[in-house]
């Protein structure tokens, strides 16, 4: 089915203003197009729609996932946003203004989320290009996230990269993966992590 025409202009602006940021700022941006609408839709799945918690998404950028987010059907204001670039952030606030987006930094979690610390989510998003990023950086981003949700929340990351960004920790939490997602360009895949329960 053919795009609406406002859609396809809306997806080619978010192409140049995403080639902008990441040619200004190649590391923090993981590819030279926004995540693509498949990978998108994939991601919204693990975001469970009979859930009263909130979602956190990381590194939304120009808004791919969290359209496919509200598309499948979560409610805007259940969904908490954290953007490091200024453009992307001044952009997304203008194009969902239900949306609650923080201008921080999603590896200082205490800090960008310091308004709504005990806050419990549902899953957390996470777009982040974490191979660009040292492991140590990797693991302790997925540990904070899985911290922030319920017992069986999903931290769902997004990666390019043939091996996860970050192995599973056994004792402390789980990780599988999907399978590629051709229609991505790069091709990507999904590593979903979540915490290991104690067995009762």
């Amino acid at each position: 089915m053919l795009e609406p025409a406002s859609r396809l202009v809306d997806r080619l602006r978010d192409e140049m203003r995403f080639f902008k940021g990441w040619a200004s700022k190649p590391r923090s941006v993981g590819s030279l197009t926004p995540t693509g609408r498949a990978t998108a839709q994939a991601m919204a799945s693990f975001v469970p729609l009979d859930s009263h918690l909130p979602v956190l998404e990381l590194g939304p950028g120009t808004g791919a996932i969290t359209r496919a987010m509200i598309d499948r059907g979560v409610a805007p204001d259940r969904i908490v946003a954290i953007e490091y670039n200024g453009d992307f952030h001044r952009h997304l606030v203008r194009r969902f203004p239900d949306v609650r987006f923080i201008h921080g930094d999603a590896f200082a979690l205490d800090g960008a989320l310091s308004e709504i610390a005990d806050t419990k989510f549902s899953t957390v998003i996470c777009g982040l290009p974490l191979l660009n990023f040292p492991r140590s950086l990797r693991r302790q981003l997925i540990v904070d996230g899985l911290g922030r949700l319920e017992d069986h929340g999903a931290f769902v990351q997004l990666c390019y990269g043939p091996r996860p960004p970050v192995d599973a920790m056994p004792g402390q939490y789980t990780m599988t993966r999907t399978d590629w997602i051709i229609k991505n360009v790069p091709p990507a895949r999904l590593f979903i992590y979540r915490k290991q329960l104690p067995i009762n």
